[in-house]
């Protein structure tokens, strides 16, 4: 059955590294129905995500910025799965990164990102007050707020995500465990919250293990014991910016695929974002786009030519002859993806 799949290849050197993906895919014969909407006609680009299986997505920085709000907001895919996984011929800055295979689930909705800013002034009549600086906020002087937002349905369903991954995981042979983290020592009433729906969730799933780490220390151990974690969940602002982290001790955000879930829609798209100084050189690493469409072949349900496409990428890191310049190569993007196609 043919599967309509929205591409939006986004701005600066995305589009570099989007176009050779779709080939790829195009190589493995499956069917697949390319639909390429117009981003600056609003309500049709809507209409055609509306109508489709999935969006393969570059990133954005300019006229395809707000295709992410419809995206993730408009499509609710509450659930960013980025997987963090060493393989031979990637340029880990550790002695050792043999065995990191662990994976990210970040919240996606809510948090810091619910973008509900404003002026300190205006928490003049709520009486709101820090116990920490022992004085209501809006007598701090001149400045500004943001506020955080932790739902229990919001942190329940993301959280039930990371489980149901944890599970599928442990049936293959993975360790069987989440990781949950999040500042609930000096937030103990928002990211306590987040630590306590994980809790409750956990009673569901007997056969999963859940350990709970303070952010920071957690942060520790992204980097000295990554081969420890399986499955971590955190909310939307630590989730970002740790997945990043991640990315690092694997390599580099040009090995960092990610995916957007919600309940009836996904989008895929790679971690890192337009690099603007990288644009028209052809020199910007597709890895992390390849692997998204790894991603969104399994949702789509071509198993099998998401596992050829994810089996070619690993050959040419193995062969080690045409990799990128973030790699430690000198291969241009046309040379990687003409690589991975002769793999194919």
């Amino acid at each position: 059955m043919s599967k309509r799949v929205v591409v939006v290849e986004g701005e600066g050197a995305a589009p570099e590294a989007v176009r050779p993906t779709v080939a790829l895919l195009d190589r493995l014969g499956l069917d697949l129905q390319w639909v390429r909407p117009d981003v600056t006609d609003h309500d049709g680009c809507r209409a055609a995500i509306d109508g489709s299986d999935a969006t393969l997505f570059g990133a954005a920085s300019g006229a395809s910025a707000w295709v992410i709000f419809h995206l993730r907001w408009g499509r609710k895919t509450y659930a960013n799965l980025r997987p963090i996984r060493w393989f031979p011929g990637c340029a880990s800055p550790l002695r050792d990164p043999a065995g990191i295979d662990f994976v990210i689930v970040r919240e996606n909705l809510e948090d810091l990102y619910i973008g509900a800013e404003g002026e300190l002034a205006e928490l003049a009549s709520t009486g709101l007050r820090s116990p920490t600086l022992r004085s209501e906020l809006a007598d701090l002087g001149p400045g500004r707020f943001a506020l955080k937002v932790i739902t229990e349905a919001g942190s329940e369903r993301a959280i039930r995500f990371a489980f149901e991954l944890a599970r599928k995981r442990r049936a293959a042979g993975y360790p069987g465990r989440v990781t949950c983290s999040s500042k609930y020592n000096m937030l103990p009433r928002s990211d306590g919250l987040f630590v306590e729906v994980a809790q409750a969730v956990s009673g569901e799933y007997p056969d999963i293990e859940l350990e709970t780490f303070i952010v920071d220390d957690f942060a520790r151990r992204i980097v000295a014991t990554p081969q420890a974690l399986d499955v971590v969940v955190l909310p939307n602002l630590y989730g970002d910016i740790l997945s990043d982290a991640a990315a690092g001790v694997i390599g580099g955000l040009g090995l960092a695929p990610s995916a957007c879930y919600g309940d009836d829609y996904a989008y895929f798209e790679s971690a890192h974002g337009t690099a603007p100084d990288l644009a028209g050189q052809n020199v910007i690493n597709p890895t992390a786009t390849i692997l998204s469409a790894v991603l969104m072949l399994e949702y789509l349900g071509h198993v099998e030519g998401a596992q050829r496409l994810g089996a070619a990428v690993e050959a040419v890191y193995a062969e080690g002859r045409s990799l990128t310049p973030d790699q430690g190569g000198a291969a241009s993007t046309t040379d990687f993806c003409a690589a991975v196609e002769r793999r194919l």
